[in-house]
Order: C-alpha cells, then sequence, then structure tokens
C-alpha cells in the first residue's frame, strides 16, 4: 500500500551488555575479594605479633620483678634492686608492677600510687596475660604469675601490667597503612585489569571495523594482521564470506540455467501458437512436462544446498538402501535387486536427499540393465562408498563424463528425462562428495560409484 513503511529489519543476536563491563567487573570483584582475605589474614598475623611483642617486654619486666625479689626478717617482700623503667616511679604513667600475697601488704609500685591491680582467688603457677579495666580512665595489659619465695610458705603474686592504649595506637596504626596499602594496590590492579582488557579488546574492534567495511563493499575479505587467539576467527569469517560469495554465484549460475532450460519450450509453445498448427494441445503438454521437469531439477538442486549448512546431517545408509530397494522392486518386478555390505554405516547427508541420489541410481539400473541389480555398501577411508552395478550394455568411456550433463540420454528408446545422474552429480557434489562411472567387472555391465562424507 502507498505510504506504507517498511518493516523493521529482525534483530538475530541478542545484546546482553559490554563485555569489556562484564569482564572488568568480575576482574574487579575478584581482586575486592581476593585483597579483603589477604588483608584480613595478614591483619591477624601482624596483631598477634604486636600484641605478642608487647606480651614479651612484660613477661621481661615480671622476670626481672621476681628476680630481685627476697623476703626480710618480718616475712615481708622487699626487692634488692628497683626496676630501671622510669614510668614506674611516675603517677598513673601506664606502667605498673604489684606484689601481694593472702594476709600480707600488697607491695605496689609508686606509679600506681593509691591505685591496686586486681587479684582474683585462682592460682597460676604458669605466666597468665589478660585484659582488664580496673581503673575508670585506663584498660590495662596484665601479666601475672603465682610462686612462693624462698624462706616463705606464702604463695605470693606477681604483676605487671602497661596501659593498652600504646598497643591499640600501634594495632591501630598498623591498620590504617594496611588498608590504604591495600586500597592503592586494588586500585591499581583494576586500572590494570581495565588497560589490559580494553587493550586485549582491540583486535575485535578491528574485525568489527573490517566487516563494516565487507558489507560497505569496500573490501571482499577481512584482512590485516591479527593476533594468534582472533586469527581463527578470522579465517572462518572470510571462509564463511567465500561460502556466501560461492552460493550467491551457484544461485545466479542455475537461475540463469533454469531460465535458459525454459526459454526453449517456452519458444517452441508461442511458435506452435502462432502458427496456429493443429497439434497445439500436445505440443502444449509436452513442453509443458519438459518445463516441469527442470523444475523439479532445479528445486532439488536448492533444496540439497539450503540443507548443506546443517552440522546435523545424518542418514543411515542401510535403511535408505532397503527403502530404494523395495520401492524400485514394485516398479519393475521382473528385476533381482541384490544389496551387500556393512550395515551400521552413516553418511553426511539427509536422508531425502540420500534416497532421491540412490533412487535415481538403481530404478537407472533396473531401467537400462539386463534384469539384474547389485548395490554395494562400503566405508573407505572417511568415505561411504555405495556402488550401484548392472548387467546391462553399460556406458562407453567416452560418454561417461558426458551424460551427468542436464538432459543427456544414450538410449532414446526407453522413457526418461535426462536428468537423473545430473541431480546424482549435483546432489553429491553439494554434500562434498562424488558420483563416478565404471565398467562392472562382475556383472559386465555400468558401475556407479557414489562417495559421501561419513558422519
Amino acid at each position: 500500500m502507498a505510504g506504507s513503511a517498511d518493516p523493521a529489519p529482525r534483530t538475530y543476536v541478542r545484546v546482553t551488555g559490554s563485555l569489556s563491563r562484564r569482564m572488568i567487573l568480575v576482574a574487579a570483584l575478584w581482586i575486592m575479594l581476593l585483597l579483603a582475605g589477604g588483608g584480613f589474614a595478614l591483619d591477624r598475623v601482624l596483631v598477634s605479633a604486636v600484641t605478642r611483642n608487647t606480651d614479651d617486654g612484660l613477661e621481661y619486666l615480671l622476670n626481672s620483678l621476681i628476680v630481685s625479689a627476697e623476703i626480710d626478717s618480718t616475712g615481708e617482700v622487699t626487692f634488692n634492686r628497683q626496676l630501671s623503667d622510669q614510668r614506674f616511679l611516675e603517677p598513673y604513667s601506664g606502667l605498673y608492677w604489684q606484689v601481694s600475697g593472702p594476709g600480707h601488704e600488697t607491695w605496689p609500685s609508686r606509679s600506681l600510687w593509691d591505685r591496686k591491680l586486681p587479684v582474683d582467688g585462682k592460682r597460676y603457677t604458669d605466666i597468665h596475660i589478660y585484659d582488664a579495666r580496673p581503673f575508670p580512665d585506663q584498660k590495662l595489659r596484665i601479666v601475672e604469675r603465682d610462686l612462693t619465695l624462698p624462706g616463705s610458705p606464702t604463695v605470693w603474686r606477681f604483676q605487671v601490667a602497661e596501659s593498652r592504649d600504646v598497643l591499640d595506637g600501634l594495632i591501630a596504626a598498623l591498620r590504617k597503612t594496611l588498608v590504604r596499602s591495600f586500597a592503592l594496590l586494588g586500585l591499581g590492579l583494576i586500572v590494570m585489569a581495565t588497560l589490559q582488557t580494553w587493550y586485549g579488546l582491540l583486535p575485535l574492534r578491528a574485525v568489527r571495523d573490517a566487516i563494516a567495511r565487507l558489507r560497505a563493499g569496500q573490501s571482499a575479505r577481512v584482512e590485516g594482521s591479527m593476533p594468534a587467539e582472533v586469527a581463527p576467527l578470522v579465517e572462518e569469517l572470510n571462509a564463511l564470506v567465500e561460502h556466501n560469495d560461492k552460493q550467491a554465484e551457484e544461485a545466479r549460475r542455475h537461475a540463469g540455467n533454469l531460465a535458459h532450460a525454459l526459454k526453449t519450450p517456452l519458444t517452441v509453445i508461442m511458435n506452435a501458437s502462432a502458427a496456429g498448427q493443429d497439434d497445439l494441445a500436445d505440443t502444449v503438454i509436452r513442453e509443458a512436462r519438459t518445463m516441469r521437469r527442470q523444475v523439479d531439477h532445479h528445486l532439488a538442486r536448492a533444496r540439497a544446498v539450503g540443507r548443506r549448512g546443517s552440522a546435523h546431517s545424518r542418514a543411515e545408509v542401510w535403511a535408505s538402501v532397503e527403502a530404494v530397494e523395495r520401492a524400485v522392486a514394485r516398479l519393475y518386478p521382473n528385476v533381482r535387486i541384490d544389496v551387500d555390505g556393512q550395515k551400521d554405516l552413516i553418511a553426511r547427508i539427509e536422508r531425502q536427499d540420500l534416497d532421491e541420489i540412490l533412487g535415481n541410481l538403481v530404478e537407472n539400473a533396473a531401467k537400462y540393465g539386463g534384469g539384474s541389480v547389485f548395490v554395494t555398501v562400503r566405508a573407505d577411508a572417511g568415505f561411504v562408498e555405495l556402488l550401484v552395478e548392472d548387467d546391462g550394455r553399460g556406458i562407453p568411456e567416452a560418454d561417461r563424463l558426458r551424460i551427468f550433463d542436464r538432459g543427456v540420454r544414450l538410449d532414446s528408446g526407453k522413457p526418461g528425462t535426462g536428468l537423473g545422474l545430473a541431480i546424482v552429480r549435483d546432489v553429491a557434489e553439494i554434500y562434498e562428495g562424488t558420483a563416478s562411472l565404471e565398467e562392472s567387472e562382475d556383472l559386465g555391465g555400468l558401475l556407479v560409484r557414489l562417495r559421501l562424507p561419513a558422519a
């Protein structure tokens, strides 16, 4: 209808988003996951190492305090030397020591001033380390141990404590440095992944531009140097272009052949009609049959070409042979048809096409032979080979190539179109097979050797 808009072109590729964005997102998530896991593990290791170092220092002070302790004449603890750290002498300095025993006076460091470290009722014969908040303004890391001193049956508790502010500040600084370092590392890795993705997809952009030039008719192939990872894609693309060009050329050639084949019958009909011949009706019927045979031939070939691209083309050869044998036997009941060979072979061809070309061969053998037809099925170097033999007069070697041309008949005494062997050859070649004529050594007539790729 005038003024109607053209329908929108169909889209055969579903767009799911940018490949580069998905690749970068996946890389970023993976980098973040790895850095988070590695950062957590490293944080645990470093915090444990810093805490262990602090505890070792407190244990050293505790051992020094124990070594310097003595029992005086009154049964109380005295020290033959003072700990050297000045913070033990400064009130509330954050570093303290204390010695206590049941029924005895508590001996604190000067830094505790009027405070005391907590003492529970348990006994610790080994080093005991824990955190406590005995004072409102300080959280302490306390190291303690219970033991008896020479000359006294009392179990004394020796304690050394240090404010956790220093340890917590060191851990916080360490974590801050760790987070900044890992954040910078993660950012660098993501930027590197982005650049790598962009650079890695450059060849695909080059292929896209080459395809655009190909579609615009500026070039006939995708050309240019490509990385080894993309080269197979380019080769397959060029092979597809060549395949399409070949199919287009075949279509043009066979359209021309069909037009040429129909031209002569149409001319005969027009001349007979213009001359007013008495047998015009018979002429029209005869020439119409000729045109129909030509159309059937080209349609059969077009169907085979259309099915050739299927990667799942498979046909059980023996089943096709048996079906053709039964059909031809009904048409020629006086002809003996024998079949032999491997029954498990599968050819890379559509079953309908195999039936058609095999039917042409067996029917020709039954029609032009002397009454015996022998079909052999066998495998040969990646191909399925079918041998159709008859006991007829055969075909002279000089005519064996010419007989494959459309319309060529050596025996005009029997009905036929001269298209059977032409169809066999064309369809076999479409599936990358061959058809050839030889002399039958067993029956003395014609031998047709049909080779098709094995599935």
